[in-house]
């Protein structure tokens, strides 16, 4: 995963990473205590978390920035090819993009990994914590996608747009976690999840969401424009 410093990395805090990104996948960030993190990760000192990063809460913003940051810079590399060649002129391109950036998220041959459930996941419970680790710059090119989604998309309101996006994202984080969970179990087989054709109909599903046309009674949703999220899967 991509770091922010230059400090000499550590293999003991980097397995508490991964074992502690794993166990918030699976139970939530308030499921899992900062002991049962080390027992996982075979670390004999109980205070291995406070040790290495100083709290609970440090260590989560650590895992969210691990992730966040490759996600953000593989939508940027994306982005700037598409639009150096005058592009993205579809709507299915920046979806691509979008999807196409949030999977493959795992490390030594694991090809998924945790990361989009431990996301997922925080942001519904933990939302405030995962935008403000999140910089105020780390989801630059998810609001990239927006821009050009909104450019794309077919006339309707702007409250309309940012509905969809709500929409998107939820199913960015909801399908992709499902997907992952999926192609980590080790006990049972997923030949839907394991197809070659899931990603593709993936954004396919998303793309036709985006490219619906706006209905009558849109109307309503004037003035109304909701939250758009700051960053999904």
């Amino acid at each position: 995963m991509v770091r922010l410093d230059t400090k000499q990395p550590s293999l003991a805090a980097d397995q508490l990473k991964l074992v502690a990104r794993r166990l918030f996948a699976e139970r939530g960030v308030d499921g899992v205590t900062v002991r049962e993190i080390a027992m996982a990760a075979g670390q004999k000192n109980h205070g291995a978390v406070g040790y290495h990063f100083g709290s609970k809460e440090a260590l989560v913003r650590d895992i969210i920035l691990d992730g966040a940051i490759l996600i953000d810079q593989r939508r940027n590399a994306a982005l700037d090819m598409l639009e150096a060649d005058g592009g993205p002129r579809t709507i299915r391109q920046v979806v691509e993009v979008l999807v196409q950036s949030s999977v493959n998220m795992g490390e030594d041959g694991d090809a998924e990994g945790t990361y989009i459930r431990f996301v997922t996941m925080l942001g519904m419970t933990h939302r405030d914590l995962f935008i403000d680790a999140l910089q105020g710059k780390w989801n630059s090119g998810y609001l990239r996608c927006l821009d050009h989604l909104r450019r794309l998309m077919p006339p309707m309101p702007a409250a309309m747009k940012n509905q969809r996006f709500i929409f998107m994202g939820a199913a960015l984080g909801s399908v992709l976690s499902m997907r992952e969970a999926a192609l980590t179990d080790t006990v049972r087989d997923h030949p839907v999840w394991r197809s070659s054709t899931v990603i593709p109909h993936f954004v396919l599903s998303l793309t036709a969401l985006l490219e619906a046309p706006a209905v009558e009674e849109t109307a309503v949703l004037n003035g109304h424009a909701g939250d758009v999220p700051a960053i999904a899967g």
